[in-house]
């Protein structure tokens, strides 16, 4: 298998904070984790953590603080489309 690239890891982390949304709350630790445990012996933590900078640096992704540092979906500002109606 080819090395896995920064984008790669990125993406797949992602889609897991997308997938848990609304239903648990990750750390870097936890993405951490999944990522190695997903890719094998071609992502270290120093690859996660350059994966989680770049998600924090294209907004995809923010740190959240509620007793502790977790990644979330930036929050979307403004009113439930819904309840305008």
């Amino acid at each position: 298998m080819a090395d896995t690239t920064v984008e790669q890891v990125a993406d797949s982390m992602f889609e897991l904070v997308k997938d848990c949304e609304g239903k648990k709350n990750l750390k870097a630790g936890d993405l951490s984790k999944a990522m190695i445990a997903k890719f094998g012996g071609n992502v270290n933590k120093d690859l996660c953590k350059l994966a989680i900078r770049s998600l924090m640096d294209s907004g995809r992704c923010v740190y959240s603080y509620f007793g502790g540092s977790y990644i979330t979906l930036p929050k979307v500002e403004g009113a439930d489309p819904d309840r305008a109606k």
